[in-house]
């Protein structure tokens, strides 16, 4: 990877109608605003090998970043990655990686408009991603919001580009507060990405064979996964793997590796 007009250096800005999600619950009463930083090298690694033929630098943008754990991993990978964050908690407390790479880490609401935009030699353009990820978030969303959130992801993912989820079909309820807003099944969470021109490559979610960075496995119990897509012609192929290296992974992170693991430690 290495596209000499975005690197670690590179001036990044987020221009946004909203700069922090302020009528949202999550702001109100941040739960996991405050508590998680979720990451998962397993699933970074995964997502490298599946754009090995990318010849230029990835180009990562998380939505509801948290902590940025994620966004850190990626950018000490040589990344470029962008986290937005709905709630201002852990940016006003320096939270987690908030502390160590504040130039990529910017509170927003998602719901209005926003840009990511780089500065160039002729001014700023938008930065367009390879990889756009979504970690528990979207459950979050109001209905009647769903489509300005799609709308902002299409205009900065790359037509080769995939958008990655967990979603969460469970209800949350915290201090009175429901935090989980558009709770529905994954059927209907495909068909309405797919109203909005996005096609959800089930193959792509095989591959990575339950390591993402939330799901089941980390922190996310129920929830699903999808990867979704503008062009599944131009979408990165699935890698092959062998059957030792798929055994690896459904055991990575399992309950009874966990207990193994604490037993032993």
């Amino acid at each position: 990877m290495g596209d000499n007009s975005i690197n670690r250096f590179t001036k990044v800005i987020v221009e946004a109608a909203r700069d922090v999600a302020y009528e949202s619950a999550d702001h109100i009463c941040p739960w996991g605003a405050k508590r998680d930083n979720s990451r998962n090298r397993l699933f970074n690694r995964k997502l490298y090998k599946l754009f090995q033929t990318c010849s230029k630098q990835l180009t990562v943008l998380d939505i509801g970043c948290s902590g940025g754990g994620f966004v850190k991993d990626c950018i000490d990978d040589g990344c470029l990655a962008i986290g937005l964050e709905g709630s201002s908690y852990s940016k006003l407390r320096k939270r987690a990686e908030w502390a160590t790479i504040p130039e990529f880490l910017f509170t927003c609401d998602i719901t209005g408009d926003f840009e990511v935009l780089k500065e160039t030699s002729e001014g700023l353009t938008r930065v367009y991603f390879d990889v756009v990820t979504a970690w528990e978030v979207i459950e979050h969303i109001a209905e009647s919001k769903l489509s300005k959130v799609i709308e902002n992801v299409r205009k900065h993912l790359k037509p080769s580009g995939l958008w990655i989820l967990s979603v969460s079909p469970n209800e949350e309820v915290v201090d009175g507060f429901k935090l989980h807003l558009t709770v529905r099944p994954k059927t209907w969470w495909i068909e309405k990405f797919s109203q909005a021109g996005f096609e959800h490559l089930g193959e792509h979610v095989q591959y990575f064979n339950t390591q993402f960075v939330r799901g089941p496995k980390y922190n996310a119990p129920g929830s699903f996964h999808l990867v979704l897509s503008l062009d599944k012609n131009q979408a990165p192929p699935v890698p092959k793997e062998g059957s030792m290296k798929r055994i690896i992974d459904l055991w990575s992170g399992s309950r009874p590796q966990r207990l193994i693991k604490r037993v032993l430690s």
